[in-house]
Formats: C-alpha cells, sequence, structure tokens
C-alpha cells in the first residue's frame, strides 16, 4: 500500500475540557498518513488521479480550528472521519498533539493516535484512468 503523510501541520483551537483551555486555546499539532494506491498518479503525473494533500489540509484546519471539542480523542475521531468521507483512501492515521497541556508539572504535549478504515469500498476501487 502507498502512503501520503503530512507532518507538523499547526493550528490553533479551543479543544479542552478547562473553562481556560476553552476560552484561551492552545496549540495543536497533527501528523496524517493517508493509505491509498497511487500507482495511477505515479504513471499519469495528474493532480486529479492522485489525493490533493492541501484540500487533506484544508480539511483539517477547518476541523480543528473551526469548532471546538472537550476531548482530544473527539477531535482525532472527527477529523479521521471527515478525510475517509471526502477522499478516496483505504486507511487514515492521525496523530493529534495538545501543545502544553494543562497538566502541574513539565509536559510539551499529549498525544492521541487513531487509525480508522474505510467503510465504503465504492469510494476506492479505481475506474482505471489512463
Amino acid at each position: 500500500m502507498d502512503v501520503i503523510r503530512l507532518g507538523g501541520m499547526i493550528f490553533y483551537g479551543y479543544h479542552g475540557v478547562s473553562a481556560a483551555e476553552k476560552e484561551t486555546g492552545r496549540r495543536f499539532e497533527v501528523d496524517c498518513e493517508l493509505e491509498a494506491d497511487l500507482a495511477a498518479p505515479g504513471k499519469t503525473d495528474k493532480l486529479t488521479d492522485t489525493i490533493d494533500y492541501v484540500a487533506v489540509y484544508n480539511c483539517i484546519k477547518e476541523v480543528v480550528e473551526g469548532r471546538a471539542f472537550s476531548l482530544v480523542e473527539s477531535l482525532a475521531t472527527t477529523l479521521a472521519d471527515n478525510i475517509l468521507e471526502k477522499f478516496p483512501i483505504f486507511r487514515v492515521t492521525l496523530k493529534v498533539r495538545k501543545k502544553i497541556p494543562p497538566i502541574a508539572g513539565t509536559i510539551e504535549h499529549i498525544e492521541i493516535e487513531v487509525t480508522r478504515r474505510q467503510p465504503d469500498a465504492s469510494k476506492i476501487i479505481s475506474d482505471n484512468k489512463e
């Protein structure tokens, strides 16, 4: 299986349980790994035959910056669901890091990783464009 990775995307969001997190927000970092068949775009060299990673970035940005979640787990799951809905991929893995979480102690980030598979096989069946 082929993989497209978008790493180290940084956003500012208002996700958290505490009132302070909801009011002041935090920095979030997201890594995204998409599993897809990249044979066709490897041959055709056409954007229309591959996963547009600018569109994937914008999909992630829209959710992280546009909605508020209490749990990073909910944020990561929503991201995965949206990506699977919008793009013809087999599987997505997301790592979502909350930078400088409100924990009494020295900690750089907390990280949630979720992996989800495409539930709709018709989205990933190639129509053999060449």
